[in-house]
């Protein structure tokens, strides 16, 4: 019940900048050092000691007593990924807890009773999620930072997948802002060329080369043919209808032979994965509902989208944290003389025994379809 607690205060210590203020000094910073370089009124300096305590106690920072039983504090793994040096996690704590996406929490209760569709965000601000990110500046500026460290782990996928991506000489990232994932792939791979699609604002003036080009769009209206469609965390905040009608763009837009969209998601697997990671999946699928239209899936869920949006088959391979990599394929469209064949063979089996007919229609039939 309480746990928000812990959440609040690791937000103080990165509003603070403590833990800029630790790593700047080099070595660990006593308490009394740590609150004349803080930038708090002289009447708070004495409860910077209970607010350490607790991140202490979570781990968060290192203690220890040095000269006369004198607290000195210094960072750990976790803290360090909060300073504000690349990479840090800070732009995702300071969006994640900003008072805009707390205060549709308050009103979960209500809206569960209200036949309305709209997300609890909306009801909460008069304006959907996406709407009220691009009003404010201060909130988009840290949400905006947060997405493009995201995008930056990218080139752990990258290089722990090179398969994925050989093969390609085209990829359209859809969503990619301002280039981030596509910069890494045209790193490890020259020769793909990349199209960013992101909406109009989002890319304008953005300088192109040779290997790497932007367009404003509107994946709901078309997505730029290319070998792959990149996907990075886009799906989950979007409906089962509008998913179903991205990936039936996708499908058009990637060749029938060879090509393949690439969806970096959440995929929820409460028996096999640990607790904890189930933990964190389940806390992203109810930030969704409380968002947005979105929702985070099931292998099963994925895959009922992927056969009704056209595709046929499809690869789960599980990354880093919560996320996994989806490679999916479309039916392969058979030859004129691939068809000639099939067919031919057909007519032959049936003569031989009409058994063998049903025995091999539903396979046969995705084929043709």
């Amino acid at each position: 019940m309480l746990s928000f607690i812990s959440s609040m205060s690791i937000k103080s210590a990165v509003q603070l900048s403590i833990p800029d203020i630790i790593n700047n000094d080099g070595q660990p910073i006593t308490l009394s050092e740590l609150a004349s370089a803080l930038d708090i009124h002289p009447t708070k300096a004495g409860f910077i000691h209970r607010l350490m305590c607790l991140l202490v106690h979570h781990g968060f920072f290192n203690s220890a007593k040095i000269g006369h039983d004198e607290e000195a504090y210094d960072l750990t793994p976790s803290s360090r990924l909060l300073k504000d040096k690349i990479p840090s996690l800070s732009p995702f704590v300071m969006s994640l807890l900003d008072p805009a996406l707390i205060t549709p929490w308050h009103l979960l209760g209500n809206w569960f009773q209200k036949e309305e569709k709209m997300p609890p965000f909306e009801s909460a601000h008069g304006m959907s999620f996406w709407a009220y990110v691009n009003k404010n500046s201060d909130f988009n500026n840290h949400f905006n930072q947060a997405m493009a460290i995201d995008s930056g782990m990218m080139n752990l996928v990258v290089k722990d997948c090179k398969p994925v991506f050989e093969g390609l000489s085209s990829l359209v990232d859809v969503g990619g802002g301002t280039g981030t994932i596509s910069k890494i792939i045209i790193e490890t791979f020259p020769h793909i060329k990349c199209t960013v699609l992101d909406l109009p604002h989002v890319v304008a003036n953005l300088p192109a080369t040779e290997n790497l080009k932007f367009i404003g769009g509107d994946m709901f209206q078309g997505i730029p043919s290319a070998d792959a469609i990149l996907l990075k965390l886009m799906l989950h905040c979007w409906s089962d209808e509008e998913c179903l009608k991205v990936l039936k763009i996708c499908r058009v837009a990637i060749p029938s032979n060879g090509g393949k969209v690439i969806i970096t998601d959440i995929v929820i697997n409460k028996d096999k994965d640990d607790p904890e990671l189930t933990e964190g999946k389940l806390y992203f699928d109810l930030l969704m509902m409380i968002l947005v239209t979105g929702r985070e899936r099931s292998e099963k869920d994925w895959e009922k989208l992927f056969l009704e949006a056209g595709f046929s088959h499809y690869k789960i391979t599980p990354l880093f944290g919560l996320r996994s990599l989806i490679e999916v394929f479309p039916r392969k469209q058979l030859s004129s003389n691939e068809s000639v064949h099939l067919r031919t063979s057909l007519i032959s089996m049936v003569a031989r025994n009409s058994m063998q007919l049903f025995v091999f229609l539903p396979y046969v039939y995705e084929l043709l379809k």
